[in-house]
């Protein structure tokens, strides 16, 4: 005969089934049958069966010392046929189970594997004592013990021994355990509408992560408590994440429970759909679906625009069962007010003093560097936290020696620190240094430029009008189509440009659009879409961007991208953001657009460009460019060819840079006016600009002093003379070492 699996059993299963055999034996009996299964789990203590009956017991009036005398009466009087299938109990002894025993065993593993779980507990095996295939099911039901009551319980995490899984933000709204919110009324009042009608009541509201969705739903309940909620709904009750991680369909099963005769309030709903391989809790999906289906307990739920039209739109159960609710980003007086109303919390959390100028500044900062990437008022919040933060870490690194006290009060200057911080914006307020410096822009990039004073001229107008706020927010700090031949400055430009701006040319992103030629190729600029190879990856534009939005972006050689592509960079231009593959935006607001072009070089062969030459260069660049495109730039910028005089200067800087170079290695480099002279003779391609002498410096400079550094390792301040002997073939290098 074969023995039951001890693996599907609990240790307290297995506990209540031994205590089982001491009843029977006491009654001389040789199976296990349920009567004597219930007695057992009636009597041993600490187990999710006895917790329910305690509950019973305590919440309903259940009589528990009179249901133990009937069911005592029961077994006394019960016998049952032997089922052919033996326990092992904890002596060794092999214990016959009859045929209602198996019924039990059977019925309570299938609701054990329901709720996610391979082993019998107590729970399971007490709740389907009340089913009417078994013989228990009248003496439970004379107690109010039904199928559907134990079920329910079973369910609720409050009487198992993980603890509670649930909230009710209505009860702990009259015990005063929830933090004050600003309520959105006419949000409120529509919600409120929706869901007090009696078709139709679940809602989904739709918006952006960080607008107040869940704050919106906590609103609700707070006016719930007061009384002033949809009709007929008492509670509203939220979901412990951490639980749903641990154990989902158990998690949303005890919410479902506690829920009924309220709303069950399930953020980010699109987790539980998708499919096996999207949904992040697909066994649970059936339930949540079901729950749709019925309308007791409501369900109240989020998700982005986003989310929903790919996940839920088309969803089985979602689609003519959910009213939408959308709730969007507040404007800067409402954001404003709810900020205020979660000041006095950060202040209290920090132990610092917001002023209401903070306040005011953290709302206007994040609405113009932040959003839409994360809307207001979370934006804001999250300012207000590390300008908090700062204070207090700077309050502690002051501790005062005298009698005075540190400072605490965070004010819109500490709001702005922050900020920078966060964004790696400049927003800090522009000090005289900083205004001097952007007052004097065209000179400073002149020291890196060499001529194309009109091109200097057009980027220096438009970031300055942008750094003194004004501009468009919505739009780029300025757009130029840069054209010229090859060599004159146009990538050189962008670079000195980031680096006045932002000390470095690390912030300059430089996109090669003769690798963007076939319609495909959209997918890297950003990202490819859902079910698409890469769309995990991101986007080489929008990633960068949304991770450095203070930035100059170059577009090299932009009429080889594909039309495509140029529908992007139109988007660009015209709103300044985008939106990759996943959903997400980059906001260009702060960016500077560089594209780059060779049209129309045909007409550029002449240091000085006349009016014949300009409106050749534009025919061509009208007859390619769509006038929407052109439209939208803020200037086109036409580069002319260098003069021998334009090289001679910039090849003087480029030997400043190689004498810096030099120094870091302890050597002091001198060129004579001779050895320039020499180099600019060996440019016999003035037309390609001045890409050659780069090479002519690489060759002639860079590889002989390799050589010398190699075979020499001379001593720090060795001091090197490069002079050139008239129709020499190369460079002459005189060494002094350091006295």
């Amino acid at each position: 005969m074969a023995t039951l699996n001890p693996k599907l059993l609990s240790t307290d299963c297995t506990a209540v089934l031994n205590a089982a055999v001491d009843i029977i034996k006491s009654y001389g009996r040789r199976t296990i049958y349920p009567e004597a299964a219930l007695l057992a789990l009636i009597r041993t203590p600490e187990t999710a069966a006895r917790r329910i009956l305690e509950f019973y017991k305590t919440q309903r009036g259940l009589d528990l010392d009179r249901l133990e005398r009937s069911v005592r009466l029961a077994v006394e009087g019960r016998r049952d046929v032997d089922g052919d299938l033996l326990f092992s109990a904890a002596n060794g002894e092999k214990i016959g189970l009859s045929r209602q025993m198996i019924i039990a065993l059977d019925e309570a593993l299938s609701v054990a594997q329901a709720g996610n779980e391979m082993v019998i507990d107590t729970d399971h095996l007490l709740a389907v004592m009340a089913d009417a295939k078994l013989s228990t099911s009248g003496l439970l039901r004379q107690f109010g013990l039904t199928p559907r009551a134990m079920t329910d319980l079973m369910a609720e995490r409050m009487i198992k021994q993980k603890g509670a899984a649930t909230a009710d933000v209505v009860t702990e709204a009259q015990r005063g355990n929830v933090r004050p919110l600003y309520f959105r009324e006419n949000l409120l009042k529509e919600l409120i509408n929706m869901l007090s009608q009696r078709i139709n009541r679940h809602v989904i509201l739709i918006g952006p992560e960080g607008v107040g969705k869940r704050s919106l739903a906590y609103s609700l309940g707070m006016l719930m408590a007061e009384g002033k909620g949809p009709l007929g709904l008492k509670k509203l009750v939220t979901i412990d994440e951490a639980a749903l991680l641990d154990d989902p369909v158990r998690t949303v099963t005890n919410g479902l429970a506690q829920a009924r005769g309220g709303v069950l309030f399930i953020p980010r709903l699109e987790r539980f759909f998708g499919g096996p391989v999207r949904s992040e809790f697909p066994r649970a999906t059936p339930n949540i679906q079901k729950a749709l289906l019925g309308d007791d307990p409501v369900i109240l739920a989020t998700a982005t625009q986003a989310d929903y039209d790919e996940r839920l739109a088309n969803a089985s159960g979602v689609s003519g069962r959910v009213q939408l609710l959308r709730v969007p980003e507040p404007n800067d007086d409402e954001a404003t007010a709810i900020i205020k109303v979660l000041a006095p919390h950060i202040a209290a959390d920090y132990k610092v003093k917001i002023t209401d100028d903070a306040i005011k500044s953290a709302v206007r900062l994040a609405r113009r560097y932040m959003s839409p990437a994360t809307p207001l008022p979370r934006s804001a919040e999250h300012l207000l936290h590390r300008a908090a933060a700062m204070v207090n870490v700077s309050r502690r690194a002051e501790m005062p020696t005298d009698a005075a006290p540190p400072n605490d009060e965070l004010d819109a200057e500490d709001v702005t620190l922050a900020a920078a911080q966060m964004t790696g914006i400049p927003v800090a307020k522009l000090g005289q240094d900083e205004r001097t410096r952007y007052a004097s822009m065209v000179e400073h990039l002149h020291e890196r430029i060499i001529g194309q004073s009109e091109a200097v001229l057009a980027v220096s107008r438009a970031v300055k009008t942008a750094r003194v706020g004004l501009k468009d927010p919505k739009r780029p700090i300025g757009s130029f189509l840069f054209l010229g031949p090859t060599g004159v400055g146009k990538t050189e430009l962008a670079k000195a440009l980031a680096e006045f701006m932002f000390g470095s040319e690390d912030a300059m992103l430089e996109i090669d659009m003769s690798e963007y030629m076939d319609e495909s190729a959209v997918n890297k600029l950003i990202g490819a879409p859902p079910g698409y190879i890469g769309y995990e990856g991101g986007g080489q534009l929008t990633d960068r961007v949304r991770q450095q939005p203070y930035i100059v972006v170059l577009f090299d050689e932009v009429e080889k991208a594909h039309n495509r592509v140029m529908d992007v960079l139109l988007q660009v231009l015209e709103a300044g953001r985008l939106t990759d593959g996943q959903g997400r935006t980059a906001n260009f607001s702060e960016a500077v657009i560089i594209l780059t072009s060779n049209l129309g070089h045909e007409y550029l062969q002449d240091t000085d460009i006349t009016e014949e030459d300009r409106e050749g260069v534009m025919e061509e660049v009208r007859n390619f460019f769509r006038p929407e495109f052109l439209n939208r730039l803020d200037d086109i910028v036409i580069f002319h060819m260098l003069s021998q005089s334009d090289l001679r200067a910039i090849l003087d800087l480029m030997l400043k840079k190689e004498a810096k170079l030099a120094a870091e290695r302890g050597l002091n480099l001198t060129f004579t006016e001779s050895a320039k002279d020499w180099m600019m003779a060996q440019n016999t391609n003035p037309e390609w600009g001045a890409r050659p002498l780069r090479r002519i410096i690489a060759r002639s400079v860079r590889e002989p002093l390799a050589d010398f550094l190699l075979t020499t390792n001379p001593d720090f301040g060795t001091s090197i003379t490069i002079d050139a002997e008239p129709n020499a073939e190369k460079l002459s290098f005189k060494v002094e070492a350091r006295a």
